[in-house]
């Protein structure tokens, strides 16, 4: 969908990485600009996950791109990308702000080389203001946006997401910004300098409480007898069965009156159900305890009740739907071996985008890259020789 649209990517962590995947996974000819000795992901790894040796965390977030491993502090790495740029649609890069622009390949002067390009830059907090140089990372920014205010009980201390969603959505803003910014420029000619941060992403998850708060002051507090969220109605959240665990979402009290057996509930009204939550959901708590999970499974769907059940991954990994949405992708990689990859979330005409390339080794594409543009192989072996770019020579066997 994207073929012919050629990205250079600056990126590194999560955020950068997978906003160059997404526009990789459709097509665009993503090149990953990395240093001599590899960007940061590809030696750090949540979970201390390896496969013989390679990070999960690099594989997660590189695949369909080609590497080209370059000493952008020599004059000679520069010369190579600027050369680059010129027939360059997009550059995406996530240093923090100003590192760009130290570096010679900030906005103002690369749009010199290329007047219409459409430049991203996703950062922590934005490109300028108070916290411009503040470290950006996800528990942070879930922190400082009242993100973590909002889960957890009453008696409990704040509590985060278990991942790095933030990261995520911010990257799939950044992806949004191209595509758009790439539509207008091909009917105006004029290119466009995209940004997406953390700081801004993480409020924009909060929509709904946060316009809430916006417009009719501070939300409820946090629930003491489990409620999931600051701002619905009972029953919402997790509740324990005699044998686990199951998930109720946005029931009305009279079908839940019925699916439960307590007469009791069914005098509560639409605006009880917000106003009196927490007493609604105590006598939910109480009712949900005395069957088993697979019971309450039966009696919900045969009620209408929103019901869903608390999978573990391994749970959802066998899941039915999880299957026919052929979200999990098995990539044959060099020296991983066989890696399970998330497949790209979007469908097009009912199927996703193929893998066309698994996550690439350091410098795997730089001969490949260079000679496209010109660079014979004396002045490769020259580039390599001098330190200015890293070609891997187990590329030469793929």
């Amino acid at each position: 969908m994207l073929e012919g649209v050629k990205i250079l990517s600056f990126t590194h962590y999560l955020q950068g990485p997978s906003t160059a995947q997404m526009l990789a996974d459709l097509g665009a000819d993503v090149k990953k600009i990395e240093s001599p000795g590899g960007n940061f992901e590809r030696h750090w790894s949540g979970f201390d996950a390896y496969m013989n040796g390679v990070s999960v965390f690099f594989m997660l977030g590189n695949r369909n791109s080609r590497s080209i491993a370059i000493d952008l502090r020599t004059e000679a790495g520069k010369d190579l990308i600027y050369r680059f740029v010129k027939d360059t649609d997009v550059v995406v890069e996530n240093f923090r702000p100003g590192v760009m622009d130290r570096l010679g390949f900030g906005y103002e002067r690369l749009k010199q080389v290329r007047p219409d390009l459409v430049y991203c830059s996703c950062t922590g907090y934005g490109s300028d203001g108070p916290y411009r140089d503040r470290p950006g990372q996800d528990l942070l920014l879930q922190s400082m946006s009242g993100m973590t205010m909002l889960t957890g009980g009453k008696d409990a201390p704040p509590t985060p997401l278990g991942t790095a969603a933030v990261d995520q959505h911010a990257a799939v803003l950044a992806a949004m910004g191209v595509l758009a910014a790439l539509v207008r420029r091909a009917k105006t000619g004029v290119g466009c300098k995209v940004e997406s941060n953390l700081l801004n992403a993480a409020l924009d998850m909060q929509i709904e409480p946060f316009t809430y708060y916006l417009n009719k002051g501070p939300l409820w507090e946090r629930s003491g007898s489990g409620l999931a969220s600051t701002f619905h109605q009972a029953p919402y959240g997790v509740y324990q069965t005699l044998d686990g665990w199951i998930t109720l979402s946005m029931s009305p009290a009279d079908k839940l009156a019925k699916a439960l057996g307590n007469n009791e509930l069914a005098a509560f009204t639409p605006k009880d159900q917000f106003h009196r939550r927490e007493e609604i959901n105590r006598m939910v708590v109480q009712e949900v305890r005395n069957r088993t999970t697979n019971e309450w499974f039966a009696i919900f769907a045969e009620h209408g009740i929103w019901y869903a059940p608390v999978n573990t991954y391994a749970e959802v990994e066998r899941d039915p739907q999880v299957e026919w949405n052929n979200v999990i992708a098995e990539v044959d990689h060099p020296e991983a071996g066989k890696v399970r990859l998330l497949n790209h979330p979007v469908r097009y005409d009912g199927s996703a985008p193929p893998v066309r390339r698994a996550p690439p080794l350091l410098g795997e594409h730089t001969r490949e890259i260079l000679a496209e543009y010109g660079v014979g192989d004396a002045e490769i072996d020259k580039l390599v020789g001098d330190g200015v770019v890293v070609a891997s020579p187990a590329a030469h066997a793929r």
